[in-house]
Protein backbone atom coordinates (compact mmCIF):
# COMPACT_ATOMS: atom_id res chain seq x y z
CA UNK A 1 0.00 0.00 0.00
CA UNK A 2 2.69 2.15 0.92
CA UNK A 3 4.39 1.51 -2.54
CA UNK A 4 1.31 2.39 -4.07
CA UNK A 5 0.67 5.40 -2.65
CA UNK A 6 4.16 6.57 -3.38
CA UNK A 7 4.42 5.72 -6.77
CA UNK A 8 1.14 7.40 -7.13
CA UNK A 9 2.60 11.04 -5.79
CA UNK A 10 5.27 10.74 -8.18
CA UNK A 11 2.82 10.42 -11.27
CA UNK A 12 0.51 13.19 -9.97
CA UNK A 13 3.87 15.41 -9.56
CA UNK A 14 4.50 14.80 -12.70
CA UNK A 15 1.04 15.45 -14.01
CA UNK A 16 0.75 18.82 -12.47
CA UNK A 17 4.34 20.11 -12.75
CA UNK A 18 5.31 21.05 -16.32
CA UNK A 19 9.07 21.27 -14.97
CA UNK A 20 8.73 17.79 -13.34
CA UNK A 21 11.17 14.92 -14.98
CA UNK A 22 9.49 12.37 -17.24
CA UNK A 23 11.68 9.88 -16.50
CA UNK A 24 9.71 6.97 -15.35
CA UNK A 25 12.57 6.87 -12.97
CA UNK A 26 12.03 10.08 -10.37
CA UNK A 27 15.40 10.81 -8.58
CA UNK A 28 15.09 12.38 -4.91
CA UNK A 29 17.11 12.69 -2.19
CA UNK A 30 15.69 11.94 1.02
CA UNK A 31 17.45 12.19 4.31
CA UNK A 32 20.98 13.21 2.52
CA UNK A 33 20.84 9.90 0.72
CA UNK A 34 20.32 9.86 -2.81
CA UNK A 35 18.21 7.05 -3.72
CA UNK A 36 14.94 5.95 -6.69
CA UNK A 37 11.03 6.06 -5.66
CA UNK A 38 9.49 2.79 -6.65
CA UNK A 39 9.97 1.92 -10.43
CA UNK A 40 7.08 3.07 -12.59
CA UNK A 41 7.83 1.21 -16.14
CA UNK A 42 7.52 -2.32 -16.91
CA UNK A 43 10.51 -4.83 -17.60
CA UNK A 44 12.96 -2.44 -15.64
CA UNK A 45 16.11 -3.41 -13.67
CA UNK A 46 16.43 -1.30 -11.13
CA UNK A 47 14.69 -3.59 -8.57
CA UNK A 48 12.09 -1.63 -7.25
CA UNK A 49 14.79 0.62 -5.07
CA UNK A 50 13.14 2.85 -2.37
CA UNK A 51 14.18 5.50 -0.22
CA UNK A 52 14.39 4.02 2.91
CA UNK A 53 16.55 1.04 4.75
CA UNK A 54 14.28 -1.86 5.34
CA UNK A 55 14.97 -3.61 9.49
CA UNK A 56 18.07 -5.73 8.93
CA UNK A 57 18.95 -6.16 12.63
CA UNK A 58 17.28 -7.74 16.35
CA UNK A 59 17.87 -7.04 20.00
CA UNK A 60 16.82 -10.18 21.64
CA UNK A 61 16.51 -9.98 25.13
CA UNK A 62 16.15 -12.80 27.76
CA UNK A 63 12.76 -12.33 28.49
CA UNK A 64 11.92 -13.29 25.15
CA UNK A 65 11.00 -10.17 23.25
CA UNK A 66 12.36 -9.29 19.97
CA UNK A 67 12.97 -5.71 18.72
CA UNK A 68 13.22 -5.55 15.02
CA UNK A 69 15.57 -2.37 14.40
CA UNK A 70 17.97 -1.57 11.44
CA UNK A 71 22.05 -1.92 11.40
CA UNK A 72 24.61 0.91 11.61
CA UNK A 73 28.22 0.12 12.27
CA UNK A 74 29.33 -3.51 12.78
CA UNK A 75 27.92 -6.48 11.55
CA UNK A 76 27.92 -9.74 13.57
CA UNK A 77 26.23 -11.33 16.43
CA UNK A 78 27.05 -9.55 20.03
CA UNK A 79 25.82 -10.25 23.81
CA UNK A 80 25.79 -8.16 26.37
CA UNK A 81 23.63 -6.67 29.20
CA UNK A 82 21.60 -3.71 28.13
CA UNK A 83 21.36 -0.43 30.24
CA UNK A 84 19.62 2.75 29.76
CA UNK A 85 21.46 5.92 29.42
CA UNK A 86 19.38 9.11 29.96
CA UNK A 87 22.10 11.92 29.20
CA UNK A 88 21.25 14.55 26.54
CA UNK A 89 24.84 15.03 24.88
CA UNK A 90 27.87 13.36 24.91
CA UNK A 91 27.41 9.82 23.28
CA UNK A 92 31.28 10.12 22.20
CA UNK A 93 32.29 10.12 25.89
CA UNK A 94 29.38 7.44 26.49
CA UNK A 95 31.12 5.17 23.98
CA UNK A 96 34.57 5.43 25.04
CA UNK A 97 33.78 5.18 28.79
CA UNK A 98 35.64 1.63 30.10
CA UNK A 99 32.89 1.35 32.45
CA UNK A 100 30.22 0.33 30.03
CA UNK A 101 32.43 -2.95 29.10
CA UNK A 102 30.04 -5.88 28.40
CA UNK A 103 27.28 -3.78 28.39
CA UNK A 104 24.75 -2.56 25.42
CA UNK A 105 23.75 1.18 25.70
CA UNK A 106 20.71 2.69 25.16
CA UNK A 107 20.26 6.18 24.60
CA UNK A 108 17.30 7.80 26.14
CA UNK A 109 17.70 10.64 23.99
CA UNK A 110 16.31 10.38 20.69
CA UNK A 111 18.20 11.67 17.88
CA UNK A 112 21.75 10.58 18.13
CA UNK A 113 24.87 11.50 15.84
CA UNK A 114 24.34 14.97 15.28
CA UNK A 115 26.96 16.33 16.17
CA UNK A 116 29.80 13.62 14.66
CA UNK A 117 32.97 12.21 16.21
CA UNK A 118 35.45 14.33 16.78
CA UNK A 119 39.32 14.26 18.18
CA UNK A 120 39.04 15.72 21.96
CA UNK A 121 36.37 13.60 23.34
CA UNK A 122 37.57 10.20 23.65
CA UNK A 123 37.71 8.76 27.72
CA UNK A 124 39.85 6.20 26.76
CA UNK A 125 42.34 4.62 24.01
CA UNK A 126 38.93 2.56 22.56
CA UNK A 127 35.25 1.74 22.40
CA UNK A 128 34.66 -0.92 25.34
CA UNK A 129 30.51 -1.22 25.36
CA UNK A 130 29.03 -4.06 23.40
CA UNK A 131 26.86 -2.11 21.12
CA UNK A 132 24.75 0.81 21.04
CA UNK A 133 21.03 1.23 20.85
CA UNK A 134 19.29 4.51 19.53
CA UNK A 135 15.91 5.77 18.32
CA UNK A 136 16.86 8.03 15.61
CA UNK A 137 20.43 8.14 13.91
CA UNK A 138 20.68 11.27 12.44
CA UNK A 139 21.95 11.46 8.82
CA UNK A 140 23.91 14.37 8.31
CA UNK A 141 26.64 16.28 11.10
CA UNK A 142 26.59 19.44 12.19
CA UNK A 143 29.11 20.78 14.45
CA UNK A 144 32.74 22.50 13.92
CA UNK A 145 34.90 19.70 15.38
CA UNK A 146 33.45 16.91 13.26
CA UNK A 147 35.96 14.58 11.39
CA UNK A 148 33.97 11.57 10.76
CA UNK A 149 30.35 10.34 11.32
CA UNK A 150 29.08 8.07 13.89
CA UNK A 151 28.51 5.08 11.64
CA UNK A 152 32.04 5.66 10.34
CA UNK A 153 33.26 5.94 13.72
CA UNK A 154 31.45 2.47 15.10
CA UNK A 155 32.85 0.66 11.85
CA UNK A 156 36.46 1.10 12.32
CA UNK A 157 35.94 0.43 16.16
CA UNK A 158 33.82 -2.96 15.01
CA UNK A 159 31.14 -1.36 17.39
CA UNK A 160 27.50 -2.73 16.83
CA UNK A 161 24.93 -0.23 16.74
CA UNK A 162 20.84 -0.68 15.70
CA UNK A 163 18.33 2.88 15.35
CA UNK A 164 14.51 2.91 14.49
CA UNK A 165 14.06 0.70 17.49
CA UNK A 166 11.06 1.81 20.07
CA UNK A 167 13.61 2.71 22.79
CA UNK A 168 10.67 3.98 24.93
CA UNK A 169 9.62 0.75 25.18
CA UNK A 170 12.51 -0.85 26.13
CA UNK A 171 13.43 1.69 28.68
CA UNK A 172 10.15 1.07 30.01
CA UNK A 173 11.06 -2.67 30.28
CA UNK A 174 14.37 -1.92 31.69
CA UNK A 175 12.76 0.09 34.50
CA UNK A 176 9.90 -2.60 35.19
CA UNK A 177 11.37 -5.70 34.95
CA UNK A 178 15.66 -4.37 35.91
CA UNK A 179 18.81 -4.68 33.24
CA UNK A 180 18.36 -7.93 30.86
CA UNK A 181 21.19 -9.83 29.15
CA UNK A 182 20.38 -9.29 25.51
CA UNK A 183 21.92 -9.88 21.60
CA UNK A 184 21.83 -8.24 19.10
CA UNK A 185 22.47 -9.85 15.70
CA UNK A 186 22.78 -8.97 11.95
CA UNK A 187 22.93 -12.65 11.02
CA UNK A 188 19.66 -13.87 9.11
CA UNK A 189 21.15 -17.36 9.81
CA UNK A 190 20.34 -17.27 13.23
CA UNK A 191 16.67 -18.37 14.41
CA UNK A 192 15.49 -16.06 17.22
CA UNK A 193 14.78 -18.97 19.51
CA UNK A 194 18.73 -19.64 19.15
CA UNK A 195 19.10 -16.00 19.80
CA UNK A 196 17.01 -15.96 22.98
CA UNK A 197 18.63 -19.04 24.36
CA UNK A 198 22.55 -17.14 23.67
CA UNK A 199 20.93 -14.05 26.01
CA UNK A 200 19.82 -16.87 28.31
CA UNK A 201 22.92 -18.71 28.70
CA UNK A 202 25.35 -15.04 29.58
CA UNK A 203 25.63 -13.56 32.53
CA UNK A 204 27.43 -10.58 33.63
CA UNK A 205 27.31 -10.82 37.47
CA UNK A 206 30.77 -12.57 38.72
CA UNK A 207 32.59 -11.87 35.89
CA UNK A 208 36.00 -9.85 36.21
CA UNK A 209 35.91 -7.14 33.48
CA UNK A 210 38.00 -4.78 35.09
CA UNK A 211 41.14 -7.04 33.82
CA UNK A 212 40.38 -6.13 30.23
CA UNK A 213 40.34 -2.77 30.34
CA UNK A 214 43.19 -1.86 32.76
CA UNK A 215 46.47 -0.67 31.40
CA UNK A 216 49.23 -3.38 31.41
CA UNK A 217 52.09 -1.53 32.90
CA UNK A 218 52.22 1.97 35.23
CA UNK A 219 52.94 5.49 33.13
CA UNK A 220 52.78 8.50 33.65
CA UNK A 221 50.39 10.88 32.68
CA UNK A 222 50.68 14.95 32.49
CA UNK A 223 47.81 16.14 30.18
CA UNK A 224 45.87 18.90 32.12
CA UNK A 225 42.00 20.06 31.24
CA UNK A 226 42.67 22.54 27.92
CA UNK A 227 42.43 26.15 29.06
CA UNK A 228 39.51 26.46 26.49
CA UNK A 229 37.97 23.81 28.12
CA UNK A 230 38.72 25.06 31.91
CA UNK A 231 35.48 25.96 33.98
CA UNK A 232 37.40 26.14 37.42
CA UNK A 233 38.23 29.98 38.40
CA UNK A 234 40.13 28.79 41.27
CA UNK A 235 43.18 27.09 39.43
CA UNK A 236 45.37 25.04 40.55
CA UNK A 237 47.48 24.84 43.98
CA UNK A 238 51.07 26.25 44.48
CA UNK A 239 51.75 22.73 46.06
CA UNK A 240 52.39 19.30 43.92
CA UNK A 241 51.37 16.24 45.40
CA UNK A 242 52.09 12.54 44.05
CA UNK A 243 49.26 10.39 43.49
CA UNK A 244 49.29 6.89 42.32
CA UNK A 245 46.22 6.10 40.21
CA UNK A 246 44.41 2.50 40.11
CA UNK A 247 42.89 2.11 37.04
CA UNK A 248 40.50 -0.22 36.60
CA UNK A 249 38.79 1.65 33.79
CA UNK A 250 39.73 4.96 34.48
CA UNK A 251 38.49 7.93 32.51
CA UNK A 252 40.78 10.54 31.05
CA UNK A 253 38.88 13.26 32.46
CA UNK A 254 39.64 12.29 35.95
CA UNK A 255 43.16 12.72 35.23
CA UNK A 256 42.60 15.76 33.26
CA UNK A 257 41.18 16.93 36.06
CA UNK A 258 43.94 15.92 38.77
CA UNK A 259 46.67 17.07 37.06
CA UNK A 260 44.62 20.77 36.71
CA UNK A 261 44.41 20.28 40.30
CA UNK A 262 48.36 20.31 40.09
CA UNK A 263 49.05 16.97 40.85
CA UNK A 264 52.22 14.73 39.27
CA UNK A 265 50.29 11.42 38.26
CA UNK A 266 51.10 7.98 38.31
CA UNK A 267 48.89 5.73 36.59
CA UNK A 268 48.68 1.62 37.89
CA UNK A 269 47.63 -1.41 36.38
CA UNK A 270 44.46 -3.30 38.43
CA UNK A 271 46.69 -5.48 39.43
CA UNK A 272 49.63 -3.59 40.68
CA UNK A 273 50.45 -4.68 44.55
CA UNK A 274 50.31 -1.91 47.30
CA UNK A 275 53.70 -2.63 48.49
CA UNK A 276 54.84 -1.41 45.29
CA UNK A 277 52.80 1.25 45.33
CA UNK A 278 53.60 2.56 48.73
CA UNK A 279 57.53 2.29 47.56
CA UNK A 280 56.59 4.87 45.40
CA UNK A 281 55.65 7.26 48.85
CA UNK A 282 52.80 8.83 47.13
CA UNK A 283 50.83 12.07 48.57
CA UNK A 284 47.45 10.40 47.86
CA UNK A 285 45.99 6.97 46.37
CA UNK A 286 43.05 7.15 43.72
CA UNK A 287 41.16 3.72 42.97
CA UNK A 288 38.97 5.15 39.70
CA UNK A 289 35.92 4.05 38.06
CA UNK A 290 35.59 0.44 36.19
CA UNK A 291 33.05 -1.72 34.67
CA UNK A 292 31.35 -4.83 36.16
CA UNK A 293 30.58 -6.71 39.68
CA UNK A 294 32.86 -4.84 42.56
CA UNK A 295 32.69 -8.70 44.07
CA UNK A 296 34.44 -10.61 41.30
CA UNK A 297 37.83 -8.68 41.87
CA UNK A 298 38.91 -9.61 45.22
CA UNK A 299 42.92 -9.20 44.62
CA UNK A 300 41.22 -5.04 43.97
CA UNK A 301 39.67 -5.11 47.55
CA UNK A 302 42.85 -6.60 49.19
CA UNK A 303 44.71 -4.13 47.59
CA UNK A 304 42.44 -1.12 48.85
CA UNK A 305 42.85 -2.55 52.38
CA UNK A 306 46.56 -2.48 52.11
CA UNK A 307 46.68 0.83 51.42
CA UNK A 308 43.72 2.05 53.52
CA UNK A 309 44.92 4.02 56.54
CA UNK A 310 48.67 4.98 55.17
CA UNK A 311 48.14 7.63 52.59
CA UNK A 312 44.58 9.54 51.23
CA UNK A 313 42.76 7.94 49.51
CA UNK A 314 40.26 8.62 46.52
CA UNK A 315 37.37 6.33 45.86
CA UNK A 316 35.36 6.98 42.54
CA UNK A 317 32.70 4.92 41.24
CA UNK A 318 34.20 1.19 40.83
CA UNK A 319 36.81 2.59 43.52
CA UNK A 320 33.85 3.78 46.19
CA UNK A 321 32.28 0.06 45.85
CA UNK A 322 36.00 -1.27 46.37
CA UNK A 323 36.64 0.70 49.38
CA UNK A 324 33.10 0.10 50.82
CA UNK A 325 33.75 -3.61 50.95
CA UNK A 326 37.76 -3.16 51.72
CA UNK A 327 35.95 -1.19 55.22
CA UNK A 328 33.64 -4.13 55.66
CA UNK A 329 30.45 -3.15 54.33
CA UNK A 330 28.86 -4.81 51.06
CA UNK A 331 27.77 -3.89 47.71
CA UNK A 332 24.81 -5.45 45.91
CA UNK A 333 23.36 -5.10 42.23
CA UNK A 334 20.96 -2.47 42.14
CA UNK A 335 17.64 -3.13 39.54
CA UNK A 336 18.71 -1.17 36.48
CA UNK A 337 21.82 1.02 37.85
CA UNK A 338 22.21 4.51 37.25
CA UNK A 339 23.51 5.66 34.17
CA UNK A 340 23.34 9.35 32.78
CA UNK A 341 24.83 12.99 33.18
CA UNK A 342 21.07 14.37 35.13
CA UNK A 343 21.49 12.62 38.88
CA UNK A 344 20.63 14.76 41.32
CA UNK A 345 22.70 14.13 44.79
CA UNK A 346 22.47 15.48 48.53
CA UNK A 347 25.68 16.50 49.86
CA UNK A 348 24.76 15.55 53.58
CA UNK A 349 27.75 17.72 54.87
CA UNK A 350 26.83 21.01 53.36
CA UNK A 351 22.74 20.37 52.46
CA UNK A 352 23.71 21.31 48.82
CA UNK A 353 22.54 19.31 45.78
CA UNK A 354 24.63 18.53 43.24
CA UNK A 355 23.43 17.24 39.61
CA UNK A 356 25.85 14.78 38.84
CA UNK A 357 27.18 11.96 36.16
CA UNK A 358 26.66 8.35 36.71
CA UNK A 359 27.33 5.31 35.53
CA UNK A 360 26.90 1.91 37.55
CA UNK A 361 25.25 -0.86 38.37
CA UNK A 362 26.24 -1.86 42.09
CA UNK A 363 25.95 0.06 44.99
CA UNK A 364 27.79 0.17 48.51
CA UNK A 365 24.90 -1.06 51.06
CA UNK A 366 25.39 1.88 54.10
CA UNK A 367 23.52 -0.51 56.62
CA UNK A 368 26.95 -3.34 56.79
CA UNK A 369 29.37 -0.65 57.35
CA UNK A 370 31.19 -0.15 60.16
CA UNK A 371 30.87 2.33 63.03
CA UNK A 372 33.38 5.48 61.81
CA UNK A 373 32.29 5.25 57.98
CA UNK A 374 30.08 8.27 57.41
CA UNK A 375 27.90 8.31 54.31
CA UNK A 376 28.12 11.56 53.03
CA UNK A 377 26.19 12.02 49.49
CA UNK A 378 22.96 10.12 48.87
CA UNK A 379 21.10 10.15 45.65
CA UNK A 380 17.75 11.88 45.73
CA UNK A 381 16.43 9.49 43.02
CA UNK A 382 16.28 6.41 45.59
CA UNK A 383 18.42 7.13 48.77
CA UNK A 384 21.09 4.86 48.11
CA UNK A 385 24.50 5.76 49.07
CA UNK A 386 26.69 8.33 46.66
CA UNK A 387 29.61 9.06 48.78
CA UNK A 388 31.54 7.50 51.84
CA UNK A 389 34.45 9.28 54.41
CA UNK A 390 36.50 7.88 57.26
CA UNK A 391 38.50 10.87 58.66
CA UNK A 392 40.24 8.84 60.71
CA UNK A 393 42.10 6.31 57.97
CA UNK A 394 41.69 9.93 55.52
CA UNK A 395 39.40 8.35 52.93
CA UNK A 396 36.74 9.77 51.25
CA UNK A 397 34.77 8.70 47.79
CA UNK A 398 31.70 9.25 45.47
CA UNK A 399 29.62 6.71 43.57
CA UNK A 400 29.36 9.00 40.52
CA UNK A 401 31.81 11.34 38.33
CA UNK A 402 32.99 14.71 39.53
CA UNK A 403 34.82 15.14 36.39
CA UNK A 404 31.72 14.50 34.12
CA UNK A 405 32.62 14.30 30.26
CA UNK A 406 29.81 13.91 29.79
CA UNK A 407 27.58 15.88 32.32
CA UNK A 408 27.50 18.77 34.46
CA UNK A 409 30.63 20.50 37.01
CA UNK A 410 28.56 20.89 40.16
CA UNK A 411 31.10 17.97 41.93
CA UNK A 412 34.52 19.43 39.93
CA UNK A 413 35.43 20.37 43.86
CA UNK A 414 35.64 16.56 44.90
CA UNK A 415 38.93 17.14 43.18
CA UNK A 416 39.86 20.24 45.41
CA UNK A 417 39.02 18.34 48.72
CA UNK A 418 41.46 15.19 47.81
CA UNK A 419 44.14 17.51 47.47
CA UNK A 420 43.20 19.17 51.02
CA UNK A 421 43.26 15.92 52.76
CA UNK A 422 46.76 15.34 50.90
CA UNK A 423 47.77 17.99 52.19
CA UNK A 424 46.48 17.70 55.56
CA UNK A 425 48.40 14.24 55.49
CA UNK A 426 51.66 15.65 54.42
CA UNK A 427 51.52 18.61 57.05
CA UNK A 428 51.21 15.56 59.90
CA UNK A 429 53.68 13.41 58.19
CA UNK A 430 56.15 16.31 58.35
CA UNK A 431 55.32 17.21 61.77
CA UNK A 432 55.67 13.73 62.94
CA UNK A 433 59.27 13.48 61.48
CA UNK A 434 60.21 16.60 63.35
CA UNK A 435 58.77 15.59 66.72
CA UNK A 436 61.29 12.09 65.66
CA UNK A 437 64.29 14.32 64.98
CA UNK A 438 63.85 16.88 68.33
CA UNK A 439 63.62 13.18 69.82
CA UNK A 440 66.52 11.45 68.50
CA UNK A 441 68.54 15.22 69.06
CA UNK A 442 67.25 14.89 72.83
CA UNK A 443 68.31 12.09 73.46
CA UNK A 444 72.01 12.32 72.35
CA UNK A 445 72.24 15.33 74.36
Amino acid sequence: MATKALALAVTLSDLTNPFASKSPHAAAKVSGYETLFHCMCENCNCNGERPWKNSDARLVLEDGSIWKAKSFGASGTQVGEVVFNTSLTGYQEILTDPSYAGQFVLMTNPHIGNTGINFDDEESIRCFLSGLVIRSLSPSTSNWRCVKTLGDYLIERNIMGIYDVDTRAITRRLREDGSLIGVLSTDNSKTDEELIQMSKSWDIVGIDLISGVSCKSPHEWVDTTKQEWEFSSNGGPGETFHVVAYDFGIKHNILRRLASYGCKITVVPSTWPASETLKLKPDGVLFSNGPGDPSAVPYAVETVKNIIGKVPVFGICMGHQLLGQALGGKTFKMKFGHHGGNHPVRNLRTTHVEISSQNHNYAVDPATLPEGVEVTHINLNDGSCAGLAFPAQKVMSLQYHPEASPGPHDSDNSFREFVELMKQGKNKTAKENLHQLQAAHALDA
